[in-house]
């Protein structure tokens, strides 16, 4: 079973910075990309951020320049740099993760559990 384990949200005031990770196991086969959506209340989710396993990066428009993703390859984890951060970037932020389990398994996508980010003053 794979699974994804995210840390880094919590509270923080308009402008302040935070940075999440997600760790993918490392006894897998290969990973293809891996990513961060989010979803506010009474909104649906959203992608923010996603980096292929060669470094490509992609970004929501609305959040270029201010959030930055980068990747360990050899610790299979994704970290999310989220600066100047809004109030209307509150909600739980998903990880997920494109990968190859074993070599006689084919790809899909894997999530994680989701964690609070709250920017209020």
């Amino acid at each position: 079973q794979v699974q994804l384990v995210e840390s880094g949200g919590g509270l923080v005031q308009p402008g302040g910075s935070l940075r999440l990770s997600c760790a993918a196991p490392t006894n897998i086969f290969s990973i293809n990309a891996m990513g961060w959506y989010r979803q506010a209340p009474g909104k649906q989710r959203e992608l923010v951020a996603s980096i292929t396993w060669g470094g490509s990066t992609n970004y929501a428009d609305s959040l270029k320049g201010r959030f930055n993703m980068s990747r360990d390859t050899v610790k299979n984890t994704v970290f999310l740099q989220m600066n100047s951060l809004q109030p209307e970037d509150t909600a739980v932020y998903y990880c997920y993760a494109d990968i190859r389990p074993t070599l006689w398994t084919s790809s899909r996508a894997y999530w994680g559990q989701g964690t609070q980010v709250t920017v209020s003053s």
